[in-house]
């Protein structure tokens, strides 16, 4: 507990021990208010309350008397502004009648101290806060409905079961504040400069006893009404002014950020039926207060922003926006698959038996918010506000992700990890941090190898070594890992080093790049016959009727998490439902537009027909596919399908059973064992818990936006040349003449691949060095280290010659 938070505490032991709780029949012997308590003087009270706090004593709640209890419920309102006369301490909670009567009082009198002052003592007391603006039984109790501009503009265009609706009211608890009226009371307040000045002030003064409330008292778990004071402070739509950055809001974040589980979960119910509009204001002010806490602070080594409270409360705060924001959208939490096999064997109880438990974790990630809900991010089809928004640029620019990833493996407990929080982390920061998870696994296993050997006395192979043949190089590397997955497939976890037979290159990242390109060219060759390939969409999708086994598939998917583990970008083109399922869950109605476009709108057409649809379309529960040889088939979609008509009645059954067939159960056994075998390298990786679908494909494929101005801004000159030399002039006018193809062909002669990395070409940093003088030698790439060794040739013509010459013709690898 910090000294403020204590100092705190002791005072409110004080006052009970000096003026008591006020209730008449308290029992608590350390209360004033007790009949056995024993008066004490101020200084013996001071000394008291000292024990008090270090023992954790009983903290008596306020006691509301009659008076205030027929106060708060409505007698108040019986005054006369006459009889007042600016007298409003009988004000014991706030309504909206209350209110305009103060403000009514106050603009006669040109005066609005007295309803600053009444107001301020409201807000400033839990107590009588979170009995204000309770809505009254008597009427409607439904939660406010979303905003009609919160609807996503695709949803009518796409049918009733385009996006499956997530009803919050259906398992939320209720929130008796009537948020309307709220609303219309802090409109009218916010612009009186005297009220302004004492909500600040209140909020600075209760938001230290939230704090202990919470994390001392469980007040929560006793009175499910003190969520009202969080919802009724953030309405407060002046919260990311300047007068609360400073003290108010960092308060109010870290009490807000001591909410149990369950209470945030509520939270983000509630907020979740508010519209866009508002929830985006809530998550524009945590965001302002990180960002202005960020820009005002320099970080070190030595004082990370992971401890600064101010951005991790408001961090955990925006969490729950977060939710709200998908609660509110589309979800689809209904098609997900089942429970991933454990892949692993023994080799975690070795690293427990060497002391690295912590580090080799047994197990997915959970996050006790989504638990709590029943929802995943995985599960947002469309959030309100888009993921995007939730990126903090300014905190990614600080976060030393190295810090970071070991408090996230390591001192989760102790420490606070932004990938606890990932929608606030871009992709390039996550992507940081499952590089040193898989180096750290890469290493582990080194030192596993070397323990192995020791006591087993044979040589080390401490990487995972594939030999290939250039003309035979998917019978090679099957052979080869099917060899390892069977025998031992922790070998996949090592460090991958490829070898071409009769080549002398030697290994160092640019080699692995080669050897997955062609290797997935020629595992997607439509004559092979494990993927179709569609000419419209430009993507693979599985055959359901491939001849290949399930080993051949299971192969294919270590291949793709071999990419992903050794920081392999590859030339895949899968449509997104391969990586939705990936990630855990199935393909539904809504992942045919990305895959089947015309299948897709045939079926939207359906759900959207207006007429007699069985006499006019005379469909069945009978579906036609083709074959490998392009012949005909037909699928019951469910028993004797062929004689039943499709109706009105039944057609949505028809359109999620026709995708459910063509998404998942026409390729079960092939998308099995591509998925296990993608689990057996990256089971234990956090990728699922950090990525979301969409970010799992750019990890896998790079982007595929190719900005060469941003490379150039990002190369590095070495050998003697510089920006400024003409013969890196004239390369760089040629490389942006260049057509795509030719971009990509040079992207590909230089780095290995033909797609940007995580983040765009920026990232890439790019070198190239002086290879001797004019010559008729061609360019040279170190493709490990996107090295371009370039001679300085006597004029711009013979550079283009010669560099369009490398690029086109060059394959293979050799020493120099």
């Amino acid at each position: 507990m910090n000294k403020s938070a204590a100092k705190t505490l002791i005072e409110r032991y004080f006052r009970q021990l000096t003026d008591g709780c006020g209730n008449a029949s308290c029992t608590n012997e350390c209360c004033a208010s007790s009949q056995n308590f024993e008066p004490l003087d101020k200084n013996a009270a001071a000394i008291k309350s000292l024990e008090l706090f270090k023992n954790n004593a009983k903290l008596c709640d306020l006691h509301i008397s009659k008076k205030d209890v027929s106060s708060a419920s409505g007698v108040d309102r019986q005054i006369s502004l006459e009889d007042r006369k600016g007298d409003f301490s009988d004000i014991h909670h706030l309504t909206e009648d209350n209110i305009c009567t103060m403000l009514s009082f106050c603009e006669k009198a040109h005066d609005y101290s007295a309803a600053a002052q009444a107001i301020g003592r409201v807000f400033s007391n839990s107590e009588t806060l979170m009995r204000s603006f309770k809505r009254d039984k008597a009427e409607n109790t439904k939660e406010p409905q979303p905003e009609n501009h919160s609807k996503q503009p695709e949803e009518s265009e796409m049918g009733a079961a385009a996006f499956p609706k997530y009803d919050a009211r259906d398992i939320s608890d209720s929130c008796d504040v009537d948020i309307n009226a709220v609303r219309r009371v802090f409109e009218k307040i916010l612009s009186i400069e005297e009220i302004q000045a004492a909500l600040v002030d209140a909020l600075i003064f209760i938001t230290p006893n939230l704090e202990l409330d919470l994390e001392y008292l469980d007040v929560y778990e006793t009175n499910h009404d003190y969520l009202n004071i969080f919802v009724i402070v953030m309405e407060n739509t002046n919260l990311h002014s300047p007068e609360y950055l400073e003290v108010a809001l960092p308060q109010f974040c870290k009490a807000m950020s001591k909410l149990p589980e369950e209470a945030q979960a509520r939270l983000a119910r509630v907020w979740s039926q508010f519209g866009l509009s508002h929830i985006r204001r809530m998550m524009e002010t945590f965001q302002q207060l990180i960002t202005f806490t960020v820009v005002s602070n320099e970080y070190d080594a030595d004082d990370l922003v992971n401890d600064d409270e101010t951005v991790v409360a408001a961090t955990k705060c925006l969490k729950v926006v977060f939710y709200a924001s998908i609660l509110g959208g589309e979800i689809d939490v209904g098609h997900n698959e089942e429970e991933e096999e454990d892949y692993d064997s023994e080799e975690l109880s070795l690293h427990e038996l060497m002391g690295e438990e912590r580090i080799y974790k047994r197990g997915p990630r959970v996050n006790p918010l989504e638990t709590e809900l029943g929802v995943r991010a995985i599960d947002s089809r469309k959030p309100l506000i888009p993921f995007e928004e939730f990126v903090n640029d300014s905190l990614n620019e600080v976060l030393e992700m190295d810090k970071d990833f070991t408090f996230f493996k390591v001192d989760g407990e102790s420490k606070f990890s932004f990938q606890t929080c990932p929608f606030i982390l871009s992709v390039i920061t996550k992507n940081q941090g499952l590089y040193y998870d898989n180096r750290i696994r890469m290493y582990g296993e080194r030192r596993l190898t070397a323990f192995y050997s020791m006591m087993q006395g044979r040589e080390p192979t401490p990487f995972l070594e594939l030999k290939v043949r250039r003309d035979h190089i998917i019978d090679d590397a099957m052979i080869r890992l099917e060899i390892i997955a069977m025998e031992n497939p922790c070998d996949l976890k090592k460090q991958l080093v490829v070898e071409f037979e009769g080549e002398q290159g030697v290994d160092e990242g640019g080699i692995s790049k080669e050897f997955f390109q062609l290797f997935l060219e020629e595992i997607f060759n439509p004559d092979i016959g494990m993927f179709r390939y569609d000419e419209d969409t430009k993507l693979f999708w599985f055959s359901p009727s491939s001849l290949e086994n399930d080993a051949q598939f299971t192969l294919i998917g270590i291949v793709l998490g071999l990419a992903i583990y050794n920081s392999c970008i590859l030339d895949v083109h899968f449509p997104m439902v391969v990586y939705r399922k990936l990630m855990g869950k199935k393909g539904t109605y809504q992942d045919l537009a990305d895959l089947n476009p015309i299948l897709f709108k045939s079926l939207r057409n359906l759900l959207d027909y207006t007429e007699n649809v069985q006499d006019d379309l005379m469909l069945t529960f009978q579906i036609s596919q083709t074959d490998l040889f392009g012949n005909p088939t037909l699928h019951d979609l469910k028993e004797k399908g062929d004689h039943i008509p499709v109706t009105k009645e039944n057609r949505q059954e028809f359109v999620d059973m026709y995708a459910d067939y063509i998404l998942n159960k026409s390729v079960e056994c092939q998308f099995r064992a591509f998925k296990k075998g993608f689990l057996m390298v990256t089971s234990e990786s956090p990728m699922k818990y950090l990525y979301r679908p969409e970010e799992v494909e750019l990890l896998i494929c790079g982007s595929r936006k190719l900005d060469f101005y941003a490379l150039e801004k990002t190369t590095e000159y070495d050998g003697g040349y510089n920006k400024d030399s003409q013969t890196i002039k004239d390369f760089w006018d040629i490389i942006h003449s260049f057509s795509e193809e030719k971009k990509k062909l040079f992207l590909q002669f230089t780095t290995g691949t033909d797609r940007a990395p995580v983040g765009g070409l920026g990232k890439l940093k790019m070198i190239i060095a002086r290879n001797g003088p004019d010559t008729d030698r061609l360019p040279t790439s170190h493709t490990c280290f996107n090295a371009l060794l370039l001679p300085e040739y006597s004029s711009k013509e013979k550079l283009r010659e010669q560099l369009l010459k490398a690029i086109t013709y060059a394959k293979g690898f050799g020493l120099l």
